[in-house]
């Protein structure tokens, strides 16, 4: 039976700030669109992905849904598509809203399907034609996040750097029925950072990537925190004021998590986050990305069960291999490296590096060979002496045997089943410029486990896959 991993897409695809929207018996996901090796943020076309709500396992490319130089602003391709949110209007229609990476002002394209392909419809506006965000007293316009509630539509905006006291947090913005003209203007509805002393979200206040969803009659809005790795949420009942912090849903470093490791301990190499909340066949989860590549610009979505409990809350989720699931993946079988939930080294790092830096050289990553677009698996790579790729979790029955396939340098690798446990046993490994497979009679104790494989040697290894038997 097929699998659900984390990430859900193919190694190869990088979609990050994922907005998932259920529209009939489908799950769409509407994220940016990193380039693997990329040099920047979102360099590529928005593309499409749907899945079935009754199989999250099984991801269905629907092609390019808008390219950069559709917006007649960018027929040269120069700006880049940032983070876009999608909404059905009340026409029935599928509208799709963005920002420009060197604008401030909302970008709207609609579709009658949507899969795509959208065409550019307008810019947001007030009644006289000013475009939302260059009236005096506008603030800056990025990352939309929409919701449309009968002939009221929510607009969500903001970008707020720590420092800078004139962003005041993220915008909510109400527009017509033409989804294009401000019917009520924007109002401030979380604090930024210098803005949130004494308040429900102090030490948590808003940095970017509001989201916003709805669960009987509470708003949930999902944004990224001052803290870049999280996604943090808070409530209302009603959309545009009155929201109270609330929590945490997800980290992409697992920072906060305290049920396997200190809560403070970061498990991966994180960085901003982006996301938001969606309930699928009466389940809820929570979209997140991850960073790969050692850098910041090739990010891939992952998603996690979560639970909204009646008063509200959501208690935050742990990342994991087996998100799309639905629970522990089978304890046998081969399985690829790229789903590690947890990557770190002897040295604590809580967030991963740009292109070039001393982190890129010096710690693991997922990464592929060739070049944007091939299809090439993920494996981890930079495996030096102490590091190590988690893999959470396997229902596991009878495993006497343990196999690894891994290319570069020799030594051993360890299995455990704790990130600081003992060593179930070890698997020597050759130095070999292709990938080889290296197997030793290990027994993983019956139950759900999570696996834990820690190279030690004077060199560098990769790790392509691990196999359980």
């Amino acid at each position: 039976m097929k699998q659900g991993f984390n990430p859900y897409l193919p190694s190869w695809e990088y979609i990050p700030d994922g907005e998932p929207h259920v529209f009939g018996d489908r799950v769409y996901v509407y994220g940016s669109h990193d380039r693997f090796n990329g040099h920047a943020y979102c360099l590529n076309d928005y593309v499409g992905w749907s899945a079935s709500v009754d199989d999250l396992t099984d991801w269905r490319y629907e092609g390019i849904l808008y390219e950069k130089t559709d917006d007649p602003d960018n027929a040269d391709g120069e700006m880049c598509l940032y983070a876009p949110d999608v909404t059905q209007g009340p026409d029935g229609r599928y509208y799709l809203y963005y920002v420009l990476n060197r604008q401030h002002v909302v970008s709207v394209a609609v579709c009658d399907s949507p899969a795509g392909k959208f065409r550019f419809l307008g810019k947001v506006h007030y009644p006289d034609g000013t475009l939302l965000g260059d009236r005096d007293g506008d603030q800056p316009q990025f990352d939309p996040g929409v919701l449309t509630e009968g002939d009221r539509v929510y607009l969500y905006t903001g970008f707020c750097m720590p420092e800078d006291a004139t962003r005041t947090g993220p915008m909510a913005t109400v527009l017509e029925p033409d989804m294009l003209t401000v019917k009520e203007a924007p109002v401030t509805v979380a604090p930024s950072k210098l803005h949130g002393k004494g308040t429900s979200f102090e030490g948590h206040e808003f940095f970017e990537a509001a989201s916003i969803r709805k669960s009987g009659t509470t708003y949930y809005l999902i944004y990224s925190s001052i803290l870049y790795h999280e996604l943090c949420y808070a409530t209302s009942e009603h959309p545009t004021k009155g929201f109270v912090f609330r929590g945490t849903l997800v980290s992409n470093n697992d920072s906060h998590i305290a049920s396997y490791k200190p809560a403070e301990r970061p498990m991966f190499y994180g960085g901003n986050n982006h996301g938001s909340l969606v309930e699928i066949a009466g389940q809820w989860y929570v979209f997140y990305h991850r960073h790969t590549n050692g850098t910041n610009y090739s990010r891939q979505g992952c998603l996690e069960p979560v639970e909204l409990k009646e008063d509200g809350s959501i208690p935050q989720a742990e990342m994991t291999s087996c998100g799309p699931n639905g629970g522990p993946l089978a304890g046998s079988g081969n399985y690829p490296a790229h789903i590690a939930c947890n990557l770190f080294a002897k040295t604590e790092e809580a967030y991963t590096a740009g292109p070039g830096d001393w982190m890129d050289c010096r710690f693991p990553k997922i990464t592929q060979d060739g070049k944007d677009g091939d299809k090439e698996p993920g494996y981890v790579a930079n495996l030096r002496d102490g590091a190590t790729a988690g893999y959470k979790y396997f229902d596991c029955r009878g495993v006497k045997r343990v196999s690894i396939e891994t290319r570069g340098g020799g030594g051993t690798v360890e299995v455990l089943t704790a990130w600081d446990g003992e060593p179930l046993g070890r698997i020597p490994v050759q130095a070999t410029n292709e990938w080889k497979t290296f197997s030793a009679d290990i027994a993983i104790p019956d139950g759900v486990q999570a696996l834990y494989f820690r190279y030690s040697g004077p060199s560098r290894a990769s790790l392509l896959s691990f196999g359980l038997e």
